[in-house]
């Protein structure tokens, strides 16, 4: 009645599916949490904030075994844009870390992104305090 199907299915796996490297949540993980706080060290450093850029220096140093390059050099983008930036990238952080359970980075993160928001209010107390992400 019916032909039986003669082709491989998209569906099975490769032959050779374990020569491809595998990496585990955790690690996953890592390698974003390193990613997001490596950004808001280059704000932060733009924004010429010396011991929280320290601080964050630290933590990308551990997850990624290697201290990481720093931002030396400013651009002309007005310290509102940057504080507004740091406190967006410190709320990814902060995701991350939560569900990596990584307490220090964490409390890192929230540290740095009231940091960004008392900012923000004391660069535009008129405007309102509209941040990164918010509608």
């Amino acid at each position: 009645m019916y032909e039986p199907i003669r082709t491989k299915s998209v569906h099975t796996p490769a032959d050779h599916a374990d020569d491809f490297p595998r990496r585990s949540r955790e690690e996953e993980l890592d390698i974003q949490l390193a990613g997001h706080l490596a950004a808001l060290l280059a704000v932060t450093d733009e924004l010429g904030l010396g011991v929280a850029g320290d601080r964050i220096a630290e933590q990308v140093a551990r997850l990624r075994g290697a201290p990481p390059a720093r931002h030396t050099g400013r651009t002309d983008t007005p310290a509102l844009t940057l504080h507004r930036r740091a406190h967006a990238l410190a709320g990814r952080v902060l995701v991350v870390a939560a569900s990596r359970a990584d307490t220090a980075v964490a409390i890192l993160a929230a540290e740095r992104m009231d940091a960004h928001t008392a900012a923000i209010a004391a660069a535009a107390p008129t405007a309102s305090p509209r941040l990164a992400g918010a509608l």
